[in-house]
């Protein structure tokens, strides 16, 4: 005969099973909606809520908010830091055709002459549109980036060929570049053209920035990731432009479409990657990038 203290052992015992076992479910669930918010977040994909209203739910949810929020906070100022560029650089192309074919017109008598230089104000206005044109190509080329043509390749082939595109320049503005795994055998999957394209670009704004010494390492990252960080002892990027740089047509230098940046940082996105200045002072500009 079972006892009375043994049967409510026995159910107490079942019931303790029954709610650790709940629980476990209860938290194996929770861990892949983390784990879901996670990916999503990192995809820039907020378009998920989880509909159950449970406390961890709302929370989940809430930080998602949160993300969107910020998220578009920061397009917004994006969008208008652009249209501030392509006012500028439109308007500052425009306005001299605009006065200058005025100016032509009211000088033009009824007889056809002219106190201007006709010749010369054409030359001029033809000058004026070409580089407007030029704008609107370069513009067309940051807004059509193809999509990547991912293969694997070997860190070290690639900044070898990188470096000898380079080792001109380099050499005639009296630098060097030189590449520096932390491990061997390092590979990425990407896009071989684009992304020596990005690093070409680098190298190139190192050297013009007067760079003698032009440091490239790679390592993994914790999470199977490969950190690839650009460091040269040029003159550094100003401070109020730091924020700045990778806004499309943004560019310090007299001469440059202030494209390259913002056009290596969409050749990351593309590649589920990043690309960020880590810092940028008399001592070091350090640009890095991170291949997922």
């Amino acid at each position: 005969m079972v006892s009375s203290w043994q049967v409510i052992l026995l159910v107490l015992a079942a019931a303790i099973i029954a709610a650790v076992a709940a629980t476990l479910r209860t938290r194996r669930r929770d861990i892949k909606k983390v784990a879901y918010m996670m990916d999503a977040l990192e995809d820039g994909e907020l378009n998920f809520r989880f509909k159950d209203n449970s406390r961890f739910n709302r929370t989940l949810n809430r930080i998602r908010t949160i993300f969107e929020k910020q998220r578009q906070a920061h397009e917004q100022d994006s969008w208008t830091k652009l249209i501030r560029v392509l006012t500028h650089e439109i308007m500052n192309t425009v306005s001299p055709i605009a006065s200058l074919s005025d100016a032509m017109a009211k000088s033009v008598d009824e007889k056809g002459r002219s106190e201007m230089d006709i010749k010369a104000g054409l030359e001029t206005i033809s000058d004026s549109s070409k580089n407007l044109i030029d704008f609107v190509q370069t513009y067309r080329q940051l807004s059509g980036v193809a999509k990547p043509v991912r293969k694997a390749l070997y860190l070290q082939e690639l900044m070898d060929s990188v470096i000898g595109l380079n080792s001109e320049f380099a050499a005639s503005c009296g630098a060097s570049c030189k590449y520096r795994p932390q491990e061997d055998a390092l590979m990425i999957y990407a896009d071989e053209g684009q992304i020596s394209q990005i690093f070409i670009n680098l190298i190139k704004n190192a050297l013009q920035a007067g760079a003698k010494h032009i440091d490239i390492t790679a390592r993994m990252g914790k999470d199977d990731d490969v950190i690839i960080q650009v460091a040269n002892d040029g003159e550094p990027i100003p401070a109020a432009a730091q924020e700045q740089i990778f806004i499309p047509f943004y560019t310090t230098k007299k001469e440059g479409s202030g494209i390259g940046l913002s056009l290596s940082r969409q050749i990351m996105r593309n590649h589920n990657g990043s690309i960020e200045l880590l810092k940028s002072d008399e001592g070091q500009t350090v640009f890095q990038l991170v291949f997922r």
